[in-house]
């Protein structure tokens, strides 16, 4: 068996650098994991850059919810495609979609022309997709080098025979990366039942607030958000221990 990349999502400085020190091989940097990952500042971008020596994915992602974009949504895509490109990073992670639940073919070579000489990931976008077989040949035809998938069920396990007949169809031409509910307890399984090389997860952990007063009374996030007294960060023995797992 190849030895496994390991890509971890983070939306924090602080979980970039515990990320590269438990030896992942790639970053994707988000804003707002709890939406499924949103486009980080140029700030943190920049930041970021300095701080890896790993390479570093930006994602490209306006807002949350749906992957249907208005023309003011593109443009603001297009745009941070421009600005992660002066910035450096190694590529972008982006989906697009049809109302009909196809890959958005126009749009997507657009961004990928962009973007280029970085490469692309198309993102769990994938997983909203009418038809998996037909996008992935839609994602080779286009160009894009990976795709992340849970095999369109919520978790990468649950979704794992779908994952490895993407594999099989991919035979080389994209690579295929499990994402979705992976953990260093789970990581070896979803490996040997997809046969996938790359893997994608967070790796967190939940970090308490150093903050001595704090007002209960108030979740700035509502209700559904966790509280501003609890936030979940990457963490280095995680990421080292779902490596040491995986290449078992």
């Amino acid at each position: 068996m190849s030895p496994i990349t390991l890509e971890i999502c983070v939306d924090s400085i602080a979980s970039t650098i515990a990320a590269q020190e438990g030896n992942a091989h790639r970053i994707e940097l988000c804003a707002s994991l709890f939406e499924g990952g949103l486009t980080p500042s140029a700030a943190t971008i920049e930041v970021a850059r300095q701080q890896l020596t790993i390479d570093l994915m930006v994602m490209i992602r306006p807002r949350g919810g749906d992957f249907l974009y208005s023309d003011l949504e593109f443009h603001i895509m297009q745009r941070d495609i421009e600005i992660s490109k002066d910035l450096g990073v190694n590529g972008i992670v982006l989906g697009l979609l049809t109302a009909e639940g196809t890959v958005d073919r126009v749009r997507t070579q657009q961004l990928i022309q962009l973007a280029r000489p970085m490469n692309v990931t198309f993102h769990r976008a994938f997983d909203m997709v009418a038809h998996a077989h037909n996008a992935l040949e839609a994602l080779i035809d286009l160009g894009v080098e990976r795709v992340l998938t849970s095999g369109l069920e919520p978790t990468a396990l649950e979704g794992a025979e779908t994952i490895a007949q993407l594999v099989q169809q991919a035979a080389g031409r994209i690579t295929v990366m499990a994402g979705g509910g992976i953990h260093e307890r789970n990581i070896a399984r979803i490996v040997r039942q997809t046969g996938v090389n790359e893997v994608h997860m967070s790796g967190r952990s939940a970090t308490p607030s150093e903050m001595r007063y704090r007002n209960q009374r108030i979740n700035l996030g509502g209700a559904l958000h966790p509280p501003e007294h609890l936030h979940q960060a990457t963490s280095a023995a995680r990421v080292r221990n779902a490596l040491d797992a995986a290449n078992i």
